[in-house]
């Protein structure tokens, strides 16, 4: 099934859009973005010039995607979440050349209300509490909250908190799927 967009969307020219893919009221599609298949674009949405959405990617209502951007596949972008693409931003000075590059790498969960500093790139899985203000990197399956963001735990695949037993192993308790922590570094062994 091709894409489908609410008639008050607008879509640019020299934009790709992936099958299946769905676009909502007030929301602005700018060229040369790549938007994957089967995402939901929700409503007053904004998607700058080059930036990539993976497959099934989530955007929910009030979020700017600036250029810069690129959120791998099975992402979730949650209401009014803030990705900025400049360091130093000034009205009268022009940084169009200085834009920072994000990578949101896969399965990852951004919460509502948060914001992402460019540069910072946010780990396979990681979760990105509520509110949180990302100043740096976010590890793979991490669970970060507050301003600044700081690692409190860390989370599965399927989105839930990880309880390490003293052999640094864990389970999902939805899934079943085992963890091992070494070093910092969380990996799924199974």
């Amino acid at each position: 099934m091709p894409y489908t967009a609410h008639p008050t969307a607008v879509i640019d020219e020299g934009c790709t859009i992936g099958d299946g893919t769905r676009i909502w009221h007030f929301s602005h599609i700018m060229p040369r973005c790549v938007i994957g298949k089967d995402c939901n674009i929700g409503q007053n949405v904004v998607v700058s010039p080059e930036v990539k959405l993976g497959n099934n990617v989530k955007v929910q209502n009030n979020v700017s995607i600036y250029t810069g951007v690129e959120c791998e596949d099975d992402v979730f972008l949650g209401p009014s979440m803030v990705f900025t693409n400049v360091i130093n931003p000034r009205s009268a000075v022009a940084r169009r050349d200085q834009y920072l590059r994000t990578i949101v790498k896969k399965g990852a969960s951004i919460g509502a209300n948060a914001t992402i500093v460019c540069g910072h790139d946010i780990g396979r899985y990681a979760f990105i509490g509520a509110g949180a203000v990302v100043t740096k990197e976010v590890p793979d399956f991490a669970l970060v909250v507050g301003n600044p963001a700081r690692r409190i735990g860390w989370m599965s695949e399927y989105g839930h908190r990880l309880e390490f037993d003293a052999e640094q192993e864990a389970v999902c308790t939805e899934s079943g799927q085992r963890y091992r922590l070494r070093d910092g570094v969380v990996t799924r062994m199974t």
